[in-house]
């Protein structure tokens, strides 16, 4: 199977990396300066971090060919992941591209991290309905999380092939029933930022602190259970449970949310100056490289414990 990955930044380089751990053979292409060069060594570092169980039989991290032009190669594809900047007029301009060159039946996944497809779909001739948003947490050749977001015009086929797709590779897709913007893991994500920027604005906490409340409290839950079993579980689990949460604590929760709307962070140009300042005091003390290296040490360790 041949994969095309349009977008070799943190995302795509990061998708090039599982597809060539499952032996697919993966066609590559990014106009920037130097991205070639770029993937590879991101991939010499990444092929280390995956553990070797994870590795198909007959895999190779050289079953690649790095493109400046790749719609000449575009007709040969079985699958398309589309990684292109967030911004609505490219990705119009490159799906329609795509759409033209590859074969009909051939799924076309945007990663897009919140645009939906039916604001970028609308210039495809050839078959909108194969287009959809397939979007990862990163980074995607550790997380299982794939969201599967149809427009309204995709076809219950396409939506069939791409679980089927991405279930093969192991990973743990998911479908809404209808676009919104940000999906749903990066709008749950956006609604705790928003918090923890305000909190950390306002002064009420560090942002070491706010980081080390989320990483050894509810973070830790959200590992195993989401929202909803953690409801339930703190009412004695079940439906009963979750009720009994709803009905003892509804009412200051309701004070909680109403204080927080009042304090919600405002993106103001002096807000973020003073976040950035602020953060900056925790983060500029750290080696991102170290972090990057402890953060996949440790998703490992939590996914092999997930699956026992």
């Amino acid at each position: 199977m041949i994969v095309a990955v349009i977008g070799t930044g943190v995302i795509g380089s990061s998708w090039a990396c599982l597809f060539l751990a499952k032996g697919l053979r993966v066609i590559l292409t990014d106009p920037a300066p130097f991205a070639k060069q770029d993937f590879a060594r991101f991939l010499e570092t990444t092929w280390e971090v995956i553990p070797k169980n994870e590795i198909a039989a007959g895999a190779s991290k050289e079953n690649y060919q790095f493109t400046n032009d790749i719609l000449p190669y575009l007709n040969e594809v079985d699958f398309v992941q589309e990684n292109g900047p967030e911004r609505i007029e490219i990705k119009t301009k490159l799906i329609s591209q795509i759409d033209a060159h590859t074969r009909s039946n051939v799924i076309i996944a945007s990663s897009s991290s919140g645009i939906p497809a039916s604001q970028f779909v609308h210039e495809c001739k050839v078959n909108p309905s194969r287009v959809l948003i397939a979007h990862p947490f990163n980074p995607p050749h550790l997380l299982p999380l794939v969201e599967i977001i149809p427009h309204p015009g995709s076809s219950n086929s396409s939506i069939t092939k791409a679980l089927e797709f991405y279930k093969a590779l192991g990973k743990t897709p998911i479908t809404l029933n209808h676009e919104v913007p940000g999906f749903v893991a990066n709008r749950l994500q956006a609604a705790l930022n928003n918090k923890a920027y305000s909190l950390v604005s306002r002064g009420v906490i560090s942002a070491q602190d706010l980081d080390t409340a989320v990483t050894n409290g509810p973070g830790l839950r959200w590992a195993l259970n989401g929202p909803f079993q953690t409801n339930a579980l703190g009412g004695d689990g079940g439906t009963a449970g979750f009720s009994h949460r709803l009905q003892h604590l509804g009412s200051e929760i309701q004070k909680w949310e109403r204080d927080m709307a009042e304090h919600r962070f405002d993106w103001s140009e002096a807000a973020l100056g003073s976040l950035t300042d602020a953060v900056g005091v925790y983060l500029d003390g750290v080696d991102p490289a170290d972090v990057k290296r402890e953060r996949d040490r440790r998703l490992l360790r939590i996914l092999e414990l997930k699956r026992l």
